[in-house]
């Protein structure tokens, strides 16, 4: 009986190990991470990694973004459209700042979420669950 227990008392620790495991790759949170910056004919490529940590699947994902200058005024306001990107999936992409160096970028804010659609219709996950970082030391993501 004793072995009955220490069996079925290990099946109910890997079961909770595995849910935790599943609970923390589906966060429910939109992460975006400005992963690079390079000059490109006179402008600044920016390269995003956007992940969906979240159950839903998006069929479309748009976000305004406001950037900054080294003199902390706002420039450009961008819409930067990342397209579908499904549950639990990582997608990376490029966008240009045309006529503004990289150099030149102090600062990309998300002002708001433009379009945040899913199957079921639009969607408030991707303004309320986002997770913004950068790793450009010299661009602060926020």
């Amino acid at each position: 009986m004793a072995l009955f227990n220490q069996t079925v008392g290990a099946a109910v620790v890997a079961v909770a190990i595995c849910s935790a495991g599943a609970l923390r790759a589906q966060s429910g949170n939109i992460e975006l991470e400005l992963n690079t910056a390079a000059e490109v004919n006179g402008g600044c490529r920016l390269t995003y990694v956007a992940t969906n940590s979240t159950p839903l699947s998006l069929d479309k994902m748009t976000y305004e973004v406001a950037v900054y200058d080294t003199d902390a005024l706002v420039k450009l306001l961008l819409e930067l459209e990342f397209g579908g990107l499904p549950s639990g999936k990582t997608r990376v992409l490029q966008f240009d700042v045309p006529e503004m160096g990289c150099e030149s970028i102090s600062r990309i804010l998300v002002n708001k979420s433009v379009e945040c659609n899913a199957a079921e219709g639009a969607q408030t996950i991707c303004e309320t669950n986002q997770i913004l970082s950068s790793r450009v030391r010299t661009i602060a993501f926020n």
